[in-house]
């Protein structure tokens, strides 16, 4: 029984070490929602203010300009794509949801895309489904590393962004209400109609509209710059919260079924011990027993 008792204790002080681990797991993934979130927040205010620039811009166009993100989308010939996802585990489907969104969007398109993933996971996945990698980026662990990626991505992408007739698409997981997440599709460039309509008809905050200074092509192509800039940031934002909820999500199960396993070992662990002593019991009884009629055969003999 000792040796018995001694693995169970084992096996309950391991349970509780990794049920430790695990919450803890669980208290970071929760602070680290909180801040991506806010960072996304933070963003509105410049996101607001390229949005007027823009449309003060076009609403100076007259024509077509030659710059990117105001072609026609149905001469496209170059497609760009940008999947965030993650360089570690323990976040359940977060990694296969955004790769098959990716994956099936992709095929349907003309032509072969260069692809940059961001994070190992996702790489993976993409690579067996045979999709162009162009390039591969490190997850950052935090919010002040998001900008040096975007940066990354950026110059990377570079010649995309300068073809005559390319689409940028961007995949990432946007977070949902009680730590929830869906897989979601943005095009960067060229720029929505309907948004740049919606752009122009936006009424100015203030009482004179401003004038566009300078060359026209080369304001919008700067603004264009900076919306691309935000809206990657945006979604690595976004993913980095997602990855993290779907990792809290993951360690509450996790959490659960070690609390289970726990309450099994230690009930059968107490079945075992109280079955011991019973066994300590019976056997002091059948003693005590086997004595006393000993003792009274002795003295029966003695008679």
């Amino acid at each position: 029984m000792s040796k018995t008792s001694a693995n169970f204790r084992y096996r309950i002080g391991n349970a509780q070490d990794l049920q430790s681990v695990v919450r803890t797991m669980k208290s970071m993934a929760a602070s680290s929602i909180e801040q991506y979130e806010n960072s996304v927040r933070s963003l509105n205010d410049y996101y607001r203010t390229i949005e007027l620039g823009l449309g003060v811009c076009l609403r100076a166009v007259e024509s077509t300009p030659s710059v990117n993100g105001f072609k026609d989308s149905r001469a496209l010939d170059v497609t760009g794509a940008i999947v965030f996802g993650s360089d570690q585990g323990l976040v359940g489907q977060f990694n296969d949801r955004v790769a098959e969104l990716a994956i099936e969007t992709l095929r349907q398109l003309p032509g072969k895309p260069s692809v940059w993933a961001v994070g190992e996971r996702v790489h993976t996945r993409l690579a067996e489904a045979a999709l162009p990698i162009a390039g591969i980026f490190e997850v950052p662990n935090s919010v002040t590393g998001i900008t040096s990626l975007i940066g990354e991505i950026q110059l990377a992408s570079e010649p995309v962004f300068r073809a005559p007739q390319a689409r940028i698409l961007v995949f990432h997981n946007r977070p949902l209400a009680a730590a929830a997440y869906t897989p979601s599709r943005r095009q960067i460039l060229p720029l929505d109609n309907s948004w740049r309509q919606e752009l122009c008809a936006t009424t100015w905050p203030g009482i004179v509209l401003p004038e566009c200074l300078g060359d026209l092509d080369d304001t919008l192509q700067a603004l264009i710059r900076e919306y691309f800039f935000i809206s990657l940031y945006q979604a690595c934002a976004e993913s980095l919260a997602s990855e993290n909820a779907s990792r809290l999500a993951a360690m509450e199960r996790a959490d659960r079924n070690i609390a289970e396993i726990l309450e099994s070992l230690r009930l059968t662990f107490n079945r075992q011990r109280q079955q011991s002593i019973d066994e300590e019991l019976f056997d002091l009884i059948a003693g005590f027993e086997a004595l006393s009629q000993q003792d009274h055969s002795d003295e029966a003999s003695a008679e």
